[in-house]
């Protein structure tokens, strides 16, 4: 067993394109993470490697890449905020996605009572304070503990991205499942063998 806890050391070369195109297959919703810089302005990234962690305590994580001029912004700010984003908002993704130097030019929103960023017309938003920070290869795995949640009225769907596109959920499929009760019910009970 190697230190990485894989048996054998001659391990298959993995070819970038291939792994893109099967972690592809994986269909993400798309957030925006954004904080204030060390002037107090507002700054952000797109970011579709999100995830929920723990329910008690409420945790999410996030996964910025370790060259993030906003993530070094979050790092020395110690909290920011999840902006989960609708289906209308491909531009603002495109907006965050891009290396233009203010991202926030021509964006709508407003500032929370954490005095974080929170983006107009976004599905749900959650504030949390940096708990902690995990190498994660190429990226840092961010740990944070929820502060402060709040979710659209407006029955949205959300932005989703799937095999390098954006897609989105069709109307007449979102009609709760059958086994609906049995996955609220595996959601919120924590057991030693359930994921959330």
């Amino acid at each position: 067993m190697t230190a990485d806890g894989v048996a054998g050391t001659d391990l298959p070369e993995i070819d970038a394109r291939q792994f893109r195109n099967v972690l592809g297959q994986f269909c993400t919703g798309i957030t925006v993470i954004t904080t204030l810089d060390e002037e107090g302005g507002p700054v952000g990234f797109a970011c579709q490697s999100f995830a929920a962690l723990s329910l008690d305590p409420p945790m999410v994580l996030f996964c910025p890449t370790k060259g993030s001029r906003t993530w070094a912004a979050i790092e020395r700010a110690g909290r920011f905020c999840v902006n989960v984003l609708a289906e209308e908002q491909q531009p603002v993704c495109a907006r965050f996605g891009s290396r233009e130097p203010d991202k926030f030019a021509g964006i709508d929103w407003h500032p929370s009572d954490l005095e974080l960023p929170l983006l107009d017309d976004a599905l749900a938003t959650i504030q949390c304070t940096v708990a902690s920070v995990v190498d994660g290869g190429d990226h840092h795995i961010v740990i944070g503990r929820v502060q402060a949640l709040s979710e659209s009225t407006d029955s949205g769907r959300p932005l989703l991205f799937y095999r390098g596109q954006y897609t989105a959920i069709e109307p007449e499929k979102t009609v709760p499942a059958p086994w609906r009760a049995d996955l609220d019910h595996f959601l919120t009970t924590t057991t030693l063998d359930t994921w959330l």
